[in-house]
């Protein structure tokens, strides 16, 4: 079987020291399609080195993204780029990220799910500097085909939509280059650039990075709920529940309690279509 799951959660963490600077900052944002307008004082504070913020979705492309990407090469697991999706990620930050680091980042198969027919691969990452750790991420890795070996289905990241009206709803359009922009922050799967391996994968054409919807989603939340203090947020999660295409408008539903915001993200071109639910920032 292309999936040892006892043989993969036991392998050691792999480890990497990784670095960025503000270049890899701003990138990162620019991909998000931070800096429209680009003289606004609130996009300025993601795009101009001297006023620079990190929003802590960064830590999932920190490294160029590695963990992630490595996911289809760890002992106990041979798998098919082509076969895989993401089907959720959390994001949990000890402190603020700095804008100019070096740390050292371990990642771990913490559990192998059988969802019947697929198993998802739930890879830990975590990253500590001199001063104590800095972050703790999992990103849950959807490997089609691969189910029915008798495993633990596992816990569902899914949770209602609040039966009432948004607080906020801000729209985002995706560039037609998002994608293309975005993928210079690490994550090199041809399924967001090529056509042809995007129709392997069953799609017409590439699609967005899921997880750059998810950063979207998390700006939005920094920049309406938060007034732009990124330093406030302490941890978020998605489930991804669809797919975005480059020149899309996406819809951000966002819905406000105490010290949380639940978001739901749409394309609305396509009626509504959802891209992401279960969608929670949680912050001080």
């Amino acid at each position: 079987m292309p999936i040892d799951a006892v043989k993969a959660v036991a392998a050691a963490p792999r480890t990497a020291e990784i670095r960025w600077e503000h270049k890899d900052i701003q990138l990162y944002h620019l991909g998000l399609g931070a800096g429209i307008p680009p003289t606004d004082p609130g996009e300025l504070r993601y795009t101009l080195e001297s006023r620079l913020h990190v929003l802590p979705t960064f830590t999932t492309v920190a490294g160029a993204g590695k963990a992630v990407a490595g996911v289809v090469s760890l002992p106990g697991i041979d798998i098919e780029l082509a076969s895989v999706l993401h089907g959720a990620q959390s994001v949990q930050v000890h402190r603020p990220v700095p804008v100019q680091g070096r740390a050292v980042q371990s990642a771990a198969v913490a559990a192998v799910y059988d969802k019947g027919t697929a198993a998802v691969i739930v890879l830990r990452t975590e990253a500590a500097d001199d001063e104590g750790p800095l972050w703790t991420n999992e990103s849950q890795i959807f490997v089609r085909g691969e189910g029915g070996f008798g495993g633990e289905r596992g816990p569902s990241t899914k949770f209602a939509r609040p039966a009432v009206v948004p607080d906020r709803t801000v729209e985002r359009r995706v560039r037609e280059d998002q994608a293309l922009l975005y993928r210079l922050s690490g994550d090199w799967n041809p399924l967001h650039a090529d056509p042809d391996f995007a129709a392997l994968a069953g799609f017409d054409r590439p699609i967005l990075h899921g997880l750059c919807t998810f950063g979207m989603a998390v700006k939005a939340v920094a920049d309406t709920v938060l007034g732009g203090d990124v330093a406030r947020i302490r941890s978020c999660g998605t489930r991804f529940a669809g797919v975005a295409f480059p020149g899309e408008t996406l819809r951000i539903d966002m819905w406000t309690s105490d010290t949380r915001t639940a978001v739901t993200v749409c394309a609305v071109e396509r009626d509504g279509a959802p891209v992401l639910d279960s969608t929670l920032v949680e912050y001080s």
